[in-house]
């Protein structure tokens, strides 16, 4: 089956294929009818060549005969010009060399005695076309004459079948190499609207089965609860179940929209100098309860003074991100600790865990959008959004954002943003 896409692909091509056929027979027509009028004055200019040298030799002819009484080799006898028919006629139309001339020419011959010169064409028998020069002269007593050369067109259609072949030949070749180039050509400027629309499609498909599980869950639960009369407190603890399974349907709503604004360019950075250590205090003070909760030691290790240039709303939801990830991963007993330094002029945090990892073949892929490729880190692992996020707030930054995990054993998280510029 032929997706869009490549039929996109191959009218892209054929469009290309086509434009570039259609300038080739433009261009290619053009240079015939150019080549073919200076072919054909090519052979005119022959022509009258061939009548001058036949005068030329009438005239050594006429010399001759006076100085020897005629006793001499006739020069308009041993003139010779390759595919040229020389004739030699009176005023009157009557040939004089050589001893005879088809009609036709000889009325040309005599149009050319009355008004100078002329240059003719005549169809003669098997298709085959003449081309006539004719010129009157004076010979060297003044006795007129009338220079006449013919020519078949046969070698002017030989020299264009041969320029047809030629050209055909080159425009058939750069016709094919033209498709073949289009087609790799559009290929790759087409690969990114079908990593696009890939991307669409997952994405599509991965929200709408995040959205699902939460409307089921609310669904079921109200369609459960309006089965049969309850008591207060059993329709206190139905609405309190749907308003976690709303509040999970609204953080993915909210997450989907951030990521839908960023790829729009929708959503304003605020550029102003945010100190990662009072975010850091800020982040560790609002998870330590859930930290507690969840049997979870969280430590706040070096804090130094580390001034960033950026949004303060979406530094402090990286950390959030990264913290939380952090406490919900790590089993009861665990350890997070959260690191605040500035290495090599470059400010940043570290979150290192001892939770329980994720595989190596899951690492390339913990920043792409709903991917929870990791089945050990089970029901609570969230939308799979967070990670995406994060990496988009570090884009706009200019921060860098690392993953280290080893199965087992915890996730170290380090993210360096550039040095701090002043506030503008």
């Amino acid at each position: 089956m032929i997706t869009p896409l490549a039929r996109l692909r191959l009218r892209l091509t054929a469009w290309y294929a086509g434009t570039f056929g259609l300038i080739l027979i433009l261009l290619g027509g053009g240079l015939f009818v150019v080549i073919r009028g200076q072919i054909a004055g090519q052979l005119d200019r022959s022509l009258r060549e061939a009548a001058t040298e036949l005068v030329r030799a009438a005239r050594i002819r006429e010399v001759e005969q006076v100085a020897a009484h005629g006793a001499v080799v006739d020069a308009v006898d041993e003139l010779h010009i390759p595919d040229r028919a020389l004739y030699l006629f009176d005023l009157e139309g009557r040939v004089v060399k050589p001893a005879r001339a088809d009609a036709w020419i000889a009325e040309a011959a005599r149009r050319a005695a009355a008004a100078g010169n002329a240059d003719e064409s005549f169809g003669a028998p098997g298709g085959r076309e003449l081309r006539l020069h004719a010129e009157r002269f004076d010979a060297a007593r003044g006795k007129p004459y009338v220079a006449v050369a013919v020519a078949d067109r046969r070698e002017l259609e030989d020299e264009y079948s041969s320029l047809i072949a030629i050209f055909a030949s080159a425009a058939l070749a750069a016709l094919v190499l033209t498709a073949v180039g289009g087609a790799v050509l559009i290929r790759t400027s087409t690969a990114p609207v079908e990593r696009t629309m890939e991307f669409m499609r997952r994405f599509m498909a991965d929200a709408a089965h995040e959205l699902r599980t939460p409307l089921t869950v609310l669904r079921t639960r109200a369609e459960v609860t309006l089965q049969r009369e309850r008591e207060g407190p059993a329709y206190a603890d139905a609405l309190r179940e749907i308003e976690r399974e709303a509040g999970r349907l609204g953080g993915i709503v909210e997450d989907l929209l951030m990521l839908a604004r960023a790829d729009a360019g929708e959503r304003p950075l605020r550029r102003e100098t945010t100190y990662l250590d009072d975010v850091a205090l800020d982040v560790a003070g609002a998870l330590k309860p859930v930290a507690e909760r969840a049997g979870v030691s969280l430590e706040l290790g070096d804090c130094e003074e580390a001034a960033v240039t950026g949004d303060p709303a979406l530094l402090r939801q990286l950390a959030m991100i990264v913290l939380d990830n952090a406490v919900k991963f790590t089993p009861a007993g665990g350890r997070v600790r959260l690191d605040v330094a500035v290495r090599e002029s470059r400010p940043g945090f570290t979150v290192t865990d001892t939770g329980i990892g994720i595989a190596a073949e899951h690492l390339p892929h913990v920043f792409e959008r709903f991917y929870r490729g990791d089945p050990a880190r089970g029901p609570g692992a969230g939308a799979g959004l967070g990670l995406a996020i994060a990496r988009w707030i570090c884009d706009a930054h200019g921060a860098d954002i690392a993953l280290v995990s080893t199965p087992g054993s915890g996730t170290t998280v380090t993210v360096r943003f550039p040095p701090a510029l002043s506030s503008s």
